[in-house]
């Protein structure tokens, strides 16, 4: 039986990471000293902003998004492994479950398909009830949606940190402008409202940089948490059609 365990610090999340980094520089090293530039990397003469480590953190989301995209794809292909007879005659005996017990267990662990086939079958042989398997069937799709929800929460969390990295980017821009304002004499330079004007920038690219990173990600959130949630239901209808409904309990038939 194989197994994969997966965390928030993974290689995906260090690859994530680098690339992350090298589009930061690689925006900062085409756009710097444009209006384009001060919108993606920021004003900086240096290369590392505040717009940088934002797009870090989008591209760290992006990464796992990417890795729950893929965990749904290998759902939807376990559906089609045909570990289940799906022809319209096959009634399911205890005595014919071992082959598909030992089939399923074969399969990935992280599976959601493998791991319902499992229970019911365990729960089958010891009750011999049918009715039990499929309230079982029940629970476990219960139970699998909240796991899903979990695999969420880091995602949840930068949808939470890049607005908040855009906005703590509003108050450093107007505390610097206040603060370059406050200087004695600050006033009779010449390009005293230029100055102003570049240093308030910041708060409001930055700003406008999480809200269209923000919406791009919460997007692409939704598309992917649905496509694990509906490779989640296809799994539990096929364990229905193929599983549940083929059962035959002789000791309800006696």
């Amino acid at each position: 039986m194989k197994t994969k365990t997966s965390g928030v610090f993974s290689g995906n999340f260090v690859v994530s990471a680098l690339l992350g980094v090298g589009f930061a520089f690689l925006l900062f090293r085409s756009f710097h000293g444009t209006p384009v530039g001060d919108l993606l990397v920021g004003h900086q003469r240096h290369a590392w902003t505040l717009q940088n480590l934002m797009w870090v953190v989008f591209f760290v989301g992006l990464g796992k998004l990417f890795e729950r995209f893929r965990q749904a794809g290998r759902e939807r292909r376990e559906s089609m492994a045909k570990l289940l007879p799906e022809d319209d005659e096959t009634i399911l005996t205890q005595a014919k479950l071992p082959p598909i017990y030992r089939k399923a267990r074969e399969r990935s662990a992280a599976l959601f398909l493998p791991r319902l086939i499992r229970r019911i079958i365990l729960q089958f042989n010891t009750s011999n009830s049918i009715d039990s398997a499929s309230a079982l069937l029940n629970s476990s799709v219960d139970l699998y949606i909240h796991e899903l929800e979990l695999r969420y929460n880091f995602l949840r969390y930068v949808v939470w940190l890049i607005p908040t990295l855009g906005f703590i980017g509003t108050i450093v821009g107007i505390a610097d402008a206040l603060n370059y304002a406050g200087q004695p004499g600050a006033y009779e330079n010449a390009n005293f409202l230029a100055e102003i004007t570049k240093r308030l920038g910041v708060a409001f690219y930055t700003t406008l940089l999480a809200l269209l990173q923000a919406a791009v990600f919460v997007f692409l959130l939704h598309v992917v948490q649905g496509e694990e949630e509906d490779a989640l239901n296809t799994s539990a209808q096929y364990c229905l059609d193929n599983l549940i409904n083929r059962l035959y309990s002789e000791k309800s038939q006696s």
